[in-house]
This record gives C-alpha cells, structure tokens and sequence, in this order.
C-alpha cells in the first residue's frame, strides 16, 4: 500500500495484522519465549508497529553501502528499554558468522536475535573468503554465494559485507550496533579465549541457542562419508569424470556399479512382481483346497447315505432279494386236494349244507357216533 508517498510493504495488510504467531511447537523454549513477546507487541502497539515491523519481506534485504546515511545522532538502547517496548526506534541487532551452506540451524539463530525484542532491526555480517580461509577453513560456497543465501533469508534486515572476525568498538558504532546476538559458546581467536568477551562485558551480548543434530560440519560429512554415492548420482545426471575430478579407473569402477544396481533394480522388481504372482496363486489354491474339501463331505455324505448301513442301496437290496426269493420260491400246497370236477364240489357243498353241522368242527359235518345206538 501506499502512505504518503511512500510504498509500505504488503505484509501489513489488515489479514496479516490478525494473524497469530505460531513459530514452532510449544515444547521448544525459545519458540514459546518468541511467541509470548509477539502476543504482548500485539497488544501494546498499534498498527504502526506492523508498517515498521514487517511480518515478512519482499525483496533482498540491502547491503549496508546501499543505504542511505543515517544522520540522526546515535545513542545506544539499554536492555531495559529495548526489553520494555519503551525504545523510540528499532533495536539495532547484530549477529555475524560463515554461513557456509545455508541450514536451518542457521535460520533459527537469526529467527532468535530478529526475536529478541519487540521491534528489532537485524544487520548479518558475513566473513570474506579470505578472512575465513585464513582464520577457519575452505569454504564450499564463495562469498558472493554465501551474501546471496543471507539475504533472501526473511529475518535479515541488512548485509554487511567483509564482516570483521571481532566486533571492535568502531565497528559497533559505525553500524549503530546496539546489541550483539550470537550462541553462548565460548568462540576462541589467536590472542583470546572468546571474541565475544568485551562485548558480554559491555552488555550487549545477548545469547541464542544452537539447534542440535545440524550444522555445516555435519552437512560435510555426510557428503564425504557417502562420497561414492554422490559421484555416481552426478556421473549419472551427466556430469563428466573431469567436472567430478574423478579418476578414469574410478570413473569405469563407477559406471559398472551402477549398472550393476540397475540390473538389482530390475531382479527386485521381477522378485516383487513374482512373489505378488505367487501370493495370488495361493489365495486360489486355497480357495481351490477350500471347495475341494466342501465337495469332498458332500461326495462322502452322499456315498454313506446311498451304500451305508441304512443306506438306500442295501434298503433296495433287501427289498429286491426277498422279492426274488419269493418269485423263485413259491409258497407249498394245501394238504387237501382241490376237487377233481364240479359236480362233485356241488354234491359236498349240498352234503355239508344238509347237515348244518359246524364246519369248524372236525373239518367236515358228518357224525361219527355209534349207528347202533339207534337200532337199540
């Protein structure tokens, strides 16, 4: 937007304003300490805090022979003040170093010391080549790269390049420094133990933490311990054993290896593919097993009701054997004859009709008693 002439940046726009601040997990000290002096700005200052405290940048941050001259008359903030919020102007914050491969570890020191009090200004020196491989070691980036990474970082203010290795006196007040920010760590020099020492002395050395598990150092071995890895990844991209400074033996040994995992590639993925395969085949095998096994009960149910003890072949045999037996075995004849001719059948039918004796009696109606009797 623009005020007066004078374009403010797009970070203070009234969605940006009611934001909260939420830099990191509660469980981390600092971040909590940062995120309780944001909310008490927020509430004692109004929004002619955020016009002067941009939330984030939109362009580098300058160096310091691109500004313009400071003419106001330069008196050093007390930690009370800038501590209080009272401070007319911003606190000028200054932390210096190598930032050789720019890390997060780097970024959360700088987001420390742009936190430090409510309205902080953030000036980054940033040591020369020839001073740090003088003082500390080779370098993997040059200076103008290690200027370049610093200042797209969003805390930074200001770049101040060919930093000195000691903040002296003149320096501080060249760049209206008005504290030092830097991690506790005693950092020794030739002729001293702590280069930060006469500026804790001053008080205005104001302390940050590391972050554990990650530095340039670490980076760096990384690289040296996977050595190997890295020139095939590189050799593979298309760089040449020359650009890699790589030997034509190690260059050929290389190129083998990495044939040969091409070809551990391809065995592992025909190895997943056929054990996938055989995975399949199994759960149809059981399948396959599982129907077997349901037809092989109903074909053993069936077989034992149809040839068991009761089952319905040997009903059937039983049934069937006496009915031929009886077919080929006939029944005997009655001990008395059939009658030879009918009209013998009708004499004895007459006869026993004549008598009405009781044909249950004897088998016949004729009386055998004593004829004499009668003659008598």
């Amino acid at each position: 937007m623009i005020m007066n002439g004078v374009r403010k940046p797009m970070s203070t726009l009234e969605s940006d304003k009611n934001k909260a601040y939420t830099l990191s997990s509660a469980d981390d000290p600092i971040m909590a300490t940062i995120s309780k002096r944001k909310r008490r700005a927020e509430e004692s200052l109004d929004s002619v805090y955020y016009d002067k405290q941009p939330l984030a940048h939109y362009a580098p941050a300058p160096f310091t022979e691109e500004l313009p001259p400071c003419l106001e008359p330069y008196r050093r903030i007390t930690r009370e003040e800038a501590l209080s919020g009272r401070a007319t102007r911003p606190i000028r914050v200054y932390a210096d170093g190598i930032y050789d491969l720019f890390h997060a570890g780097h970024a959360r020191a700088l987001m420390q010391a742009k936190n430090l009090f409510p309205n902080t200004y953030l000036i980054v020196g940033v040591c020369s080549d020839d001073l740090t491989h003088k003082m500390k070691g080779f370098t993997v980036l040059s200076e103008a790269e290690r200027y370049e990474a610093l200042r797209h970082c969003r805390y930074v203010d200001e770049i101040v390049r060919d930093a000195p290795w000691t903040c002296t006196p003149e320096f501080l007040d060249e760049h209206r420094v008005d504290f030092v920010a830097h991690d506790d760590i005693p950092y020794g020099a030739a002729g001293t133990d702590d280069v930060y020492k006469d500026i804790k002395a001053k008080g205005m050395f104001m302390a940050t933490q590391r972050t554990e598990g990650i530095s340039t150092s670490d980076i760096i071995t990384r690289i040296v311990r996977d050595y190997d890895t890295y020139v095939r990844r590189n050799l593979a991209r298309g760089y040449s054993a020359k650009d890699l400074n790589v030997s034509y033996i190690n260059e050929k040994k290389f190129a083998i290896q990495n044939r040969v995992d091409k070809v551990k590639d391809k065995m592992k993925k025909v190895e997943s593919k056929t054990k996938q395969v055989v995975r399949n085949i199994e759960g149809k095998s059981h399948e396959l097993i599982q129907k077997w096994e349901e037809k092989s009960r109903e074909f053993i149910g069936n077989f034992l009701e149809f040839f068991g003890a009761d089952g319905t072949w040997n009903t059937f045999w039983r049934d069937g054997t006496s009915i031929i037996r009886q077919a080929l075995s006939p029944p005997a004849s009655p001990s008395r004859s059939p009658p030879d001719s009918p009209s013998s059948s009708r004499s004895t039918e007459g006869f026993e009709g004549a008598e009405g004796g009781d044909p249950g009696a004897g088998g016949s109606g004729i009386d055998f008693s004593d004829s004499d009797s009668d003659e008598d």
